[in-house]
């Protein structure tokens, strides 16, 4: 699993890196709207209408299921699915940490998913690292 965050990308191509591009200035747009000190729900919701008003299809609080030797063994609510090829997780924390990092690296592995987000709007500046499966 590859993780690339503010300031440390590359000219490297990822997958969907055109797609994640977008996510991120619609992040971006919206933090710099709100601000820090919200709670998580009012970053999404803002998130979803910032991304439908340029065109992108996305989803809040989807079931993906996780599978286990090829079974279903439960499923969990993505914060975003984004044409349904990149999982964002959103958290309004001081930072970020591993576990941050882990929850979003196993949601991947578990879904089959192959691109994520991990974006933090409970910072003065909008803090994200991109995953790749």
């Amino acid at each position: 699993m590859k993780s690339a965050g503010a300031g440390t990308e590359t000219s490297a191509v990822y997958p969907e890196q055109e797609l994640t591009g977008r996510i991120l200035e619609a992040a971006f747009a919206v933090h710099n709207s709100l601000g820090a000190g919200f709670l998580e729900k009012v970053y999404e919701n803002a998130l979803l209408i910032e991304l439908r008003s340029m065109g992108i299809s996305c989803a809040s609080q989807q079931a993906v299921q996780v599978r286990y030797r090829g079974s279903m063994v439960g499923d969990y609510q993505a914060d975003i699915l984004v044409e349904g090829r990149v999982l964002v997780e959103l958290k309004a924390c001081s930072a970020l940490d591993p576990n941050h990092e882990a929850q979003i690296m196993n949601y991947l592995r578990a879904s089959g998913m192959k691109v994520g987000l991990l974006i933090n709007c409970g910072r003065p500046r909008l803090e994200y690292r991109r995953f790749v499966n």
